[in-house]
């Protein structure tokens, strides 16, 4: 009998933690004077900014790509150093949302690595691809949005042009129950993926009826068709 009785004891306990759990959420939320919608907003904020930066252009499906910074990078040193003050209004953003800045380091370094690599013509654009200090900075920020304010949802900055679009739509359309749909949502956010794996199928189709016809030529052309 004693064992059933220690049950209801350990739930009530653990529900407690879990309310604890909360409340230090939100107790570090009032702290920095922001709300739960102002983190998610600002920090959609920062992810367009991070995708305009560095994976305006991306590959379907995948999070790599090439954005302004690459571009800027083409422009010998004041296309690098204009990159170097634009990203950092990423650090401005993470600061706003209290991340400390020693926690910024790696990304401030990454960002300064850019500009350097940058300076070597052709090389650098193309290092710049992968280096993105913006996406950097972005996953410092949200790790530290995880373990300090809870949050873990990831939408909002995996697909922020997009997100911000549908939020509007299920809010304010007279339609909001259709694209609250998860199924409709999921495929609306990923319209990039399915224009991007379009147009590489159709790249792929005239490459393949170019080298076609090509063959057909040479061999038309040497007998050996």
């Amino acid at each position: 009998m004693d064992k059933f009785d220690k049950l209801p004891r350990f739930k009530s306990k653990k529900l407690s933690d879990t309310n604890a759990s909360v409340v230090d959420y939100q107790a570090k939320l009032a702290e920095h004077g922001l709300t739960r919608e102002q983190v998610i907003a600002t920090e959609r904020k920062l992810a367009k900014f991070a995708n305009t930066m560095d994976s305006l252009v991306r590959v379907p499906f995948t999070k790599q790509g090439m954005g302004a910074d690459a571009a800027l990078s083409t422009i010998p040193l004041a296309g690098d150093l204009a990159g170097l003050a634009l990203t950092s209004y990423a650090f401005i953003l993470g600061r706003q949302l209290g991340v400390p800045a020693h926690k910024m380091t790696p990304a401030v370094r990454l960002a300064l690595i850019d500009m350097v690599v940058g300076i070597v013509p052709g090389i650098g654009t193309l290092l710049d691809i992968f280096i993105r200090p913006s996406r950097k900075t972005l996953g410092i920020v949200h790790e530290h949005l995880h373990h300090e304010y809870g949050i873990t949802e990831t939408m909002h900055m995996d697909r922020p042009f997009l997100h911000q679009s549908l939020e509007d739509k299920q809010q304010q359309s007279r339609f909001g129950f259709f694209w609250r749909n998860p199924i409709v949502a999921w495929l609306y956010l990923h319209i990039p993926d399915f224009l991007g794996l379009i147009v590489i199928v159709f790249v792929g189709w005239g490459l393949w009826t170019v080298i076609s016809w090509l063959v057909g030529m040479f061999g038309q052309s040497t007998g050996f068709g």
